[in-house]
């Protein structure tokens, strides 16, 4: 893994936004009292699982689902000119790079687990437009 910073949606360079913390802080509570199975919240895809596995930040915090220690933040990105299925961006520098477009593309970032699983977006935001 490439040791640094959630390639932070914040510092580059983009405004406004959305924080999905009440929406997880909810899932949660839905699975704790038995509303929703662990299978359905630690669902995540193959790709998404390399992803984590290969280009994840560590959050430094354990997976609320298992409590391992291998919860890891992955950052992708949608626009102009990036392929259909998004960007994972894997550096500040490539994100840098990103914000730096005059074209506004969309940056997501999703918690993983690599061991149970459990994924949710975190936070979306606007890139680039300068």
């Amino acid at each position: 893994m490439v040791a640094r910073t959630k390639i932070g949606l914040q510092e580059a360079g983009s405004s406004g936004g959305v924080d999905y913390r009440l929406a997880r802080e909810a899932i949660l509570a839905a699975w704790r009292e038995g509303s929703l199975s662990r299978e359905q919240i630690c669902d995540s895809q193959r790709e998404l699982q390399r992803n984590a596995e290969f280009c994840g930040t560590p959050v430094g915090r354990s997976c609320p689902v298992c409590e391992s220690q291998t919860l890891v933040e992955v950052t992708y990105v949608f626009g102009p000119r990036l392929p259909k299925s998004g960007r994972c961006v894997t550096s500040d520098r490539e994100m840098d790079r990103l914000a730096a477009r005059k074209s506004v593309s969309q940056g997501y970032v999703v918690e993983v687990c690599t061991d149970c699983r459990w994924n949710h977006l975190t936070e979306s935001r606007a890139i680039g437009g300068a």
